[in-house]
């Protein structure tokens, strides 16, 4: 049987390594070795946290190992970063979970209303200015269309607002999962892109949802 990869798994805005840990053990029961990398979300910019996951690997990884990512939200951008800043590390598959590729509209609404609610992770990252994705990258994406959340109040003043400007507004441009829209998680470079019924944090403890991620990191695609 084929190696697999070890698995690093990023949390993402206002929280914390332990959201991911109900992912990581439906990875390790089907034989993936994981880690919970945290970070500072509000305090360090992208770089800087980008910057701390390239020192934990250089502490605890061999660089002629490859390592799948995955990212949830703003954990996905700090994939995109680190990929594009640290091309030394061998990177097997990434993956993002209800990343705002595009930049967060409702990262944009909390940002002019009380930024020190998103802290420093809106520049260069929510703002939809994160490094592009290398070529060589293969990246599966996964974006949810339940929209429960605490974004949702932001995105349904969003969506009177285009219905207001549209009346037939693009459908893409009014799901979302409470706090992203499916639009704003598509990025061309992507091997993939699935849209399942699961809210913005539901899809972490979401039994299809890990499996869909368990297939993608075997078949570089998603199970239709």
């Amino acid at each position: 049987m084929q190696q697999k990869n070890r698995v690093i798994l990023i949390h993402g805005l206002h929280q914390t390594a332990w959201i991911m840990r109900p992912l990581a053990k439906c990875l390790q029961a089907a034989g993936f070795d994981t880690h919970q990398f945290g970070y500072r979300s509000m305090r360090d910019g992208i770089k800087t946290n980008s910057q701390r996951l390239n020192a934990w690997l250089e502490e605890n990884h061999y660089p002629d190992q490859p390592i799948d990512l995955i990212g949830h939200s703003l954990g996905g951008l700090i994939i995109r970063d680190f990929v594009a800043q640290y091309p030394k590390w061998q990177i097997g598959n990434c993956m993002t979970l209800g990343t705002p590729h595009r930049g967060s509209v409702c990262a944009d609404y909390t940002w002019r209303l009380t930024p020190a609610v998103m802290g420093r992770s809106y520049v260069d990252a929510l703002d939809g200015t994160v490094a592009p994705l290398p070529a060589h990258i293969t990246l599966g994406v996964i974006a949810g269309n339940r929209p429960y959340g605490l974004g949702q109040l932001f995105l349904q003043y969003h969506n009177r607002k285009l219905r207001k400007a549209n009346s037939a507004p693009s459908t893409e441009w009014l799901i979302h999962d409470g706090t992203v829209y499916v639009k704003e998680t598509k990025i061309e470079a992507a091997a993939d892109h699935i849209v399942m019924p699961v809210s913005h944090t539901g899809m972490l403890v979401d039994k299809a949802v890990a499996k869909q991620i368990e297939y993608f990191l075997t078949n570089v695609q998603f199970k239709r």
